[in-house]
């Protein structure tokens, strides 16, 4: 299989890693300024921050593991840890979202803590924005750069915080209303919908990163890769066709194995000679595609039609 180079590995790191320092400082500036104003969607997000902090540090160390070679032990090398990175981030929003239900559903049929709409309730929550928008737009950038499915994962749940913070600012805005418009005092449960609306988010993160999950620890073949490396090795002079194609992804690195039928007249060097001309069709058609070809003689009726 092809090894990552020391400067894709240090890229992927260092993407990882300022992920890993933008949600420290939110998580802090969040919590701060959520408990100074008593806003249940500010500290909604906090904790939604908290375990992006997590999510960002398995990241990290997903993709510090996935960039090791592959060894006896790992054949196929460590790139199914960066799945389990999505996985374990599937989880943690599962725990965000079960919390911040909680808490919203409490504060709008038992009453709650009364929120404090101010400029710091503000400067958090655009601050916020900002730094998504960023992060998540870098995160992107590197996981298609080097073909990354932890930093995709990491990137993904990143921009939902875009939204979730948008939906606190709208709340934040609505209780601030309550406080100038005579008899709009319901507005004052706007905080704690906002919460739910986060929850909401968090909903469809979890069903979009689950079902990416399960279906690359699973093995699933990505959809249409078999179809693409028939096409290119039959294309190949000398191949009768190409069948029992198998595909799987290990992190961001892609296996296949295929079987083609050849003429049986072949001796054995020229038969390992059109494997290798089958590799390079193959590979020009998905560069960095681990290969590997098993040539089987031809019927004597399949190379007289």
């Amino acid at each position: 299989m092809t090894e990552p180079s020391g400067g894709a590995q240090q890229g992927k790191q260092s993407a990882a890693r300022n992920s890993v320092l933008a949600a420290l400082g939110l998580t802090a500036f969040k919590i701060v300024v959520g408990l100074l104003t008593g806003s249940l969607g500010i500290l909604a997000e906090a904790a939604h921050s908290a375990l992006d902090l997590v999510a960002a540090m398995v990241t990290y160390l997903a993709v510090r593991v996935a960039g090791r070679p592959a060894d006896k032990g790992h054949p196929y090398g460590h790139g199914k840890v960066e799945n389990l990175s999505a996985f374990i981030e599937t989880l943690l929003l599962l725990a965000t979202c079960v919390w911040i239900v909680y808490e919203a559903g409490k504060r709008l049929l038992v009453g709650g803590v009364e929120v404090e709409v101010n400029f710091w309730s503000f400067a958090v929550m655009i601050t916020s924005i900002a730094i998504d928008v960023s992060r998540s737009r870098m995160l992107y950038r590197a996981a298609r750069e080097h073909n990354s499915q932890a930093l995709e994962a990491d990137a993904l749940h990143f921009q939902t915080d875009i939204w979730s913070s948008s939906v606190v600012v709208l709340g934040l805005v609505c209780v601030k209303l309550a406080d100038v418009v005579p008899g709009a005092d319901w507005l004052r449960k706007a905080d704690a919908v906002a919460a739910l609306g986060v929850a909401a988010i968090v909903v469809g993160v979890i069903a979009r990163l689950g079902m990416r999950t399960v279906a690359a620890l699973m093995d699933a073949a990505p959809e249409g890769y078999a179809e693409r490396i028939a096409a290119a090795a039959e294309a190949v002079p000398g191949v009768v066709d190409c069948h029992d194609v198998r595909v799987r992804y290990s992190g961001p690195w892609l296996f296949a194995d295929v079987h083609v039928t050849v003429d049986g007249g072949l001796s054995l060097r020229e038969a390992h000679a059109l494997t290798e001309r089958i590799e390079a069709a193959v590979r020009a058609e998905l560069p960095g595609l681990d290969l590997v070809v098993h040539p089987e003689p031809a019927e004597p009726a399949h190379l007289s039609e």
